[in-house]
């Protein structure tokens, strides 16, 4: 499992929450939504404190987390939250990771 969100994502992350960092946002799986990951599943984003972070991340002032029991959306894969330059908004990457024997 590898979580990259790059300077630009920070910013977009900072400028959509409007807080003070240092702060947290949690990523987890919502039902809903045509998911790119997992049928039926999207990812979505929700300002508050980890109670049981299975993952943790550090950005720019923003530590970004996963739930422990949320850590099923992202195993075996990628994902990448960089901007979409003609949207402005936030795009996020899965690549599924190669297995190693």
């Amino acid at each position: 499992m590898l979580i990259s969100i790059d300077e630009k994502a920070t910013s977009w992350f900072n400028k959509e929450f409007e807080m003070n960092k240092p702060f947290t946002v949690r990523m987890f799986p919502q039902y809903a939504g045509f998911g790119e990951k997992h049928k039926g599943f999207s990812l979505a984003f929700s300002a508050e404190t980890p109670s049981n972070a299975g993952f943790t991340k550090e950005v720019n002032g923003i530590t970004f987390f996963v739930e422990g029991n949320d850590v099923w959306f992202f195993e075996g894969t990628q994902t990448y939250f960089s901007i979409n330059d003609l949207s402005d908004e936030i795009q996020i990457t899965f690549k599924e990771e190669m297995a190693v024997n």
